[in-house]
């Protein structure tokens, strides 16, 4: 069995655009054969090796849930499973806090609070 793989320009992203998307696919039909969504999640792990990192890749990634998920499993030694650059997911975590201590706050000073 002959299996050369075509010599493809890393700045291409079609093949794992395709893969992505039959991955997709492929993740909500429940008549997919176990072999043939690994073969399909062992091509675009291939493809995820090669793919150029940037704003092409993000978009494929923000679009192919699937994909994102097999992506962030492959790297989590290194990132955690948080593609989000981390200023960006620690300022929403601060927010949140801020949020709930106001909330709480609030709930403190209304009248009969705690009374039951």
């Amino acid at each position: 069995m002959n299996t050369t793989r075509p010599n493809t320009s890393g700045a291409d992203l079609t093949v794992t655009y395709l893969l992505a998307q039959l991955l997709e696919r492929l993740e909500g039909s429940a008549a997919v054969g176990a072999q043939q969504y690994r073969s399909v999640v062992l091509h675009l792990v291939d493809e995820f090796k090669e793919a150029p990192q940037g704003g092409a890749f993000s978009a494929l990634l923000d679009a192919y849930p699937a994909a994102a998920e097999l992506y962030e499993n492959l790297n989590y030694q290194h990132a955690g499973l948080c593609r989000s650059p981390l200023d960006v997911a620690l300022g929403a975590e601060l927010k949140a806090k801020q949020i709930i201590d106001r909330a709480m706050q609030r709930a403190k000073e209304e009248p009969g609070h705690g009374q039951g």
